[in-house]
């Protein structure tokens, strides 16, 4: 028995150390670009100038491709309230002006797999996601919290 209580303490432990990381988990976000963006990191404000389509293009004259995940997704409303300031649905009347005047909010993928594969292959594309980030396929232009590892 007294075998068996140091071996629950390290369970209980590991545990709360997965849990500790889940919970700083929900509440981080990386903000990807396609590889050869001239830009290494961004600011929150040059990110929300991108996100609402008043910056169109990057410093090497590409054309930004910005990607959104659905309205709903937890990641996405994370991503608004941090760098727009508001939840996606407090940006439809915006969104309406916008389209008025010829622009169009930025296309919305489904998963944030589908993000890492749009920006991944896209020259100038830029999203967000939550998971763990493959290696040397897109460049992380801000990071808020912090990141998981990703398994090698």
């Amino acid at each position: 028995m007294s075998k068996t209580l140091p071996a629950l303490a390290s369970v209980i432990f590991c545990l709360a150390l997965n849990l500790s990381g889940a919970i700083g988990a929900e509440h981080s976000f990386a903000v990807i670009a396609a590889p050869g963006t001239t830009e290494n990191r961004l600011s929150r404000e040059t990110i929300a100038q991108i996100f609402k389509r008043k910056q169109n293009y990057w410093e090497n004259g590409i054309k930004i491709q910005p990607v959104n995940l659905p309205p709903t997704h937890p990641v996405r409303r994370l991503f608004s309230q941090s760098i727009l300031g508001h939840q996606p649905e407090a940006l439809e009347d915006y969104w309406r002006e916008m389209y008025f005047h010829g622009v169009l909010p930025p296309h919305v993928l489904a998963s944030e797999e589908a993000v890492v594969l749009f920006v991944s292959s896209t020259p100038g594309a830029i999203g967000y996601v939550a998971n763990c980030l493959p290696e040397h396929r897109v460049s992380v232009v801000l990071q808020v919290g912090e990141m998981p590892t990703c398994p090698r």
